[in-house]
């Protein structure tokens, strides 16, 4: 049996650790609150074991529905995508790290704390490599209205092999729009956007 003291320190090192990853890619979660949720889930859980509560899952589940909260307020969605989801499951995951080493697990902690590494930062270049062959962004097209005005611009966007996923189109008197979510190659999109800008009949553009 591991000294309170010792879990502790090991929480404080493992929130550290994770936290410092985050804090470094300037996430809304960083450093010390990473420490502050590996330490109180580690705290949380060495109180349930030493009150002798009947069925200790019920501080952890009561841990797991507070940290949803704090999860909850690190998500935030932009125009074009859901961000902070991977920072909500990393506070998730450091509190079952801090839990898992108050429970005297401190191997099992130390080398989950590896795995949450290598997640964090090895498998962000190949989280990149997938975006820049296949990305989604939203593009809205404003111009004057002729007939086929928006039919051009969708066979624009098989030319640079682009797939619609979802296209919505609003007509006013003299002006008709278009936004579209299209998937394709960085490369590509960055070619249609060069293509958009340069043409004359398009009053506005938001890409």
């Amino acid at each position: 049996m591991y000294p309170d003291f010792y879990l502790l320190f090991v929480a404080l090192m493992i929130g550290a650790v994770i936290g410092a990853e985050r804090e470094y890619r300037s996430k809304s979660a960083g450093l010390r609150t990473m420490i502050m949720v590996s330490l109180s889930s580690c705290l949380f859980t060495i109180l349930s074991l030493r009150i002798g509560v009947d069925n200790h899952d019920r501080i952890a589940a009561n841990i797991l529905t507070g940290l949803g909260f704090l999860g909850a307020g690190v998500i935030f969605k932009d125009e074009n995508r859901i961000s902070g989801i991977t920072t909500a499951t990393t506070i998730w995951m450091t509190a079952a790290l801090g839990m898992a080493a108050a429970a005297g697990y401190v191997m099992l902690s130390l080398i989950g704390t590896v795995i949450v590494l290598i997640v964090l930062i090895v498998l962000i270049y190949i989280q990149a490599w997938i975006e820049a062959k296949n990305q989604a962004r939203s593009y809205r097209i404003v111009c004057h209205f002729r007939q086929q005005t928006l039919d051009d611009y969708e066979e624009l966007f098989k030319t640079y092999q682009m797939q619609v996923v979802r296209s919505v189109q609003h007509k006013t008197e003299h002006k008709i729009s278009g936004r579209w979510i299209l998937i394709g190659s960085a490369t590509n999109h960055k070619k249609l956007t060069q293509d958009l800008m340069n043409d004359q009949d398009i009053l506005e553009l938001n890409f």
